[in-house]
């Protein structure tokens, strides 16, 4: 079964020792390993990426990565949503994000971003396994807590979080338009309101200082002859 895991861990040596205990089970033929990375979650809230681990080959580590599911799912968690998915710190960044499709305790986001508090270390990967127990014995044995979720899972709610992306900006760029229309009619408006009294005021200094328009001369009739 094709898996997304990520272990947490007190201590950010007992990630990297965990990392590369999963590179040497995969050696061993007792997993496939894809991709595997150490991320952070620092006292403030934010996930940042910790320096790559190399595996047995090129395919691992977060210098290749990046580009593939667990760089996917790292990018989420790192921004704006995984903020807001990870609890009340993420209030404070002013995400636009429609987290309907996250409120629930199914949320695979939701549950991978709860499962790294504040000041741990942990490891994310993508696995190929035949049973859980492998990992889990190995992972239990650094103190680590494991979280489980199918890859296809995970590839849905990244494909909806990025769609939310989407649907957020769009949201975001008509409100700027909205509102530059709006400043503009104003601006156009106030102009408008100084030329009026302007106008009005020019009225009112004439009308006071009896300033009337010139009376029309009266034409004389010709004399008879």
């Amino acid at each position: 079964m094709e898996t997304v895991i990520a272990v947490s861990f007190a201590h950010p040596n007992q990630a990297y020792e965990a990392l590369t205990k999963l590179k040497e089970l995969d050696a061993q033929g007792q997993l496939e390993l894809y991709e595997g990375g150490v991320v952070e979650r620092l006292a403030t809230g934010q996930l940042t990426v910790k320096d790559s681990v190399e595996g047995a080959d090129d395919d691992v580590g977060l210098a290749t990565a990046t580009g593939g599911l667990i760089g996917l799912l790292i990018g989420v968690l790192a921004g704006p949503l995984g903020m807001l998915l990870g609890g009340s710190l993420g209030l404070m960044t002013g995400a636009i994000i429609d987290l309907d499709t996250y409120e629930g305790d199914d949320s695979v986001l939701s549950a991978f971003s709860r499962h790294i508090q504040p000041g741990e270390t942990a490891v994310l990967a993508q696995l190929s396994e035949q049973s859980d127990e492998v990992v889990d014995s190995a992972m239990g044995d650094l103190g680590g807590n494991v979280l489980r979720r199918a890859t296809a899972d995970v590839e849905s709610e990244i494909a909806a979080a990025e769609e939310a992306r989407k649907k957020a900006e769009r949201e975001a760029r008509k409100k700027l338009r909205k509102e530059r229309h709006k400043q503009h009619k104003d601006d156009i408006d106030a102009k408008l309101d100084a030329l009026r009294a302007k106008f009005h005021k020019g009225e009112q200094t004439a009308t006071a200082n009896g300033d009337k328009a010139p009376a029309a001369k009266e034409e004389k009739a010709p004399a008879a002859g």
